[in-house]
């Protein structure tokens, strides 16, 4: 009984996934995606509403926005004071300000994480793909020399969310040779693409040679069936190939001159801006940095809203305009898309959205008091910000419309989660129909393969 189980699970874990294609044109080649990780406040960044200074005694209730709105390079478009260089160029920009997260009960950041950068809602009964795995399979590298999906600013352990946050950032079945190169520091990410100083190259190569072993004999490993061990030999060749090339020179921010970086130089999410554009210019495929999911910090904000969005906007306004400024200047721009987006919104009243309401997670009273109470703290699902740049997307455009007044929802052209990826997707020439086999059954790159292109954001 036990032997002929091991050799029903060898058997499954042996079987590589088919890539049933699906193809269209593609109008980028590059993709970047800047996570606001913890939830952007929409009306505080990229969809203004009515402004209310803060003062003692304010009904939340009334309280849409707590900046007030500032114009921008494209004459249709306000967003919000302490973008000012996002403003500058939002005449590049597409800006969707529907986007719609799913229904999933009780709001958990991880959950709805997870949902975004793979498609499915967790839990799910296979380990799916992260959608730079996706990518990165679908159209391999274009620089054999440099990792097709890197991952920048997430530290993987946060705490009783690590296993939660750990379980998007890999590519699922599609086998290790397409997981997620992990940069949690860019100032870091040098040393990343070298061997250790203190190890030597003989040692180096020992350590291979050993691994290589453990892979062909560890009872372990057997199981694991030859897609999964060959896969890891081909990520041991992969990372061998990059720490002999000069492709690793992209990684190592001492290069950049020193003007540049200071223009980028807001901290780590900034920094991974700058490693993000290098990457692109090396050959990268997809490049996702985050501003960093950590509970109750960052744009988690459920006090202090508008002191941390304050911050916030400090942290990314400078460094994602100069990447699209600079993008621009290099030819790259038109190839690569970059995606600024978050896992939901926000309200000051609201959790979840009108009408499929839950839980409240905050304690935010119904009359202001104190600076702390100023801000958007609860979970919104029933609208959210999407900016996108370059790839194809038409510049100075907005997509979609929300209700001026409370609640804040949806009201023209709704975007859910499939749709959004859809057009993700078909921008670098994979249509939203494209599915994987594994274990007998279909794996859609958008649920049930029904994602929508929005033709309307194309140029």
């Amino acid at each position: 009984m036990g032997v002929g189980a091991a050799g029903a699970l060898a058997a499954l874990a042996g079987s590589e996934p088919r890539l049933a294609r699906a193809e269209t044109r593609a109008t980028a080649d590059s993709i970047i995606v800047l996570w606001m990780a913890g939830g952007m406040a929409q009306t505080e960044t990229f969809d203004p509403k009515r402004y209310t200074p803060f003062e003692p005694g304010v009904r939340t209730e009334t309280v849409l926005s707590t900046f007030p709105p500032i114009d921008t390079a494209a004459d249709n478009i306000k967003i919000s004071q302490g973008l000012e260089r996002i403003a500058r160029v939002m005449d590049r920009a597409s800006l969707i300000r529907t986007f719609q997260g799913a229904d999933l009960g009780f709001i958990l950041h991880s959950r709805h994480q997870f949902h975004w950068h793979t498609g499915y809602i967790p839990p799910q009964a296979i380990a799916v793909p992260h959608i730079g795995s996706v990518i990165a399979k679908t159209l391999g590298p274009k620089n054999p020399t440099v990792p097709p999906f890197i991952s920048i600013g997430q530290n993987m352990e946060i705490g009783g969310e690590s296993a939660s946050i750990k379980a998007f950032h890999t590519a699922g079945f599609l086998g290790t040779e397409f997981a997620p190169f992990l940069i949690a520091d860019p100032q870091d990410a040098a040393s990343a693409v070298r061997p250790p100083s203190d190890l030597g190259g003989a040692r180096f190569a020992s350590r291979r040679k050993l691994y290589e072993k453990i892979l062909a004999q560890e009872p372990a490993y057997q199981f694991a069936g030859d897609f999964q061990r060959e896969g890891m030999i081909r990520s041991l060749d992969a990372a061998d190939r990059l720490l002999t090339s000069p492709s690793a020179k992209a990684f190592d921010l001492s290069l950049e001159p020193k003007k540049n970086f200071d223009a980028y130089n807001t901290g780590r999410f900034g920094q991974g801006c700058l490693l993000a554009r290098r990457l692109v210019e090396a050959g990268a495929r997809y490049v996702e940095v985050t501003t960093e999911y950590i509970p109750f910090r960052y744009w988690d904000c459920h006090q202090d809203g508008h002191e941390r969005l304050a911050m916030m906007k400090q942290t990314i306004d400078a460094p994602v305009a100069q990447l699209i400024l600079d993008l621009e200047a290099r030819g790259l721009l038109n190839r690569t898309l970059v995606v600024l987006a978050s896992e939901f919104g926000r309200d000051a009243i609201t959790e979840g959205k009108v009408g499929k309401e839950v839980r409240d997670q905050s304690t935010t009273p119904d009359v202001m008091t104190a600076p702390t109470h100023y801000g958007m703290h609860r979970h919104f699902t029933g609208a959210g910000s999407v900016v996108l740049f370059g790839g194809g997307m038409k510049r100075g455009y907005v997509y979609g419309k929300t209700a001026d007044e409370r609640p804040c929802t949806t009201v023209e052209n709704p975007v859910p989660m499939e749709d959004l990826h859809a057009t993700m997707y078909h921008a670098m020439g994979i249509a939203p129909t494209q599915f994987f086999v594994t274990e007998k059954r279909p794996v859609y790159v958008t649920r049930d393969g029904k994602g929508k292109v929005i033709r309307d954001l194309f140029a």
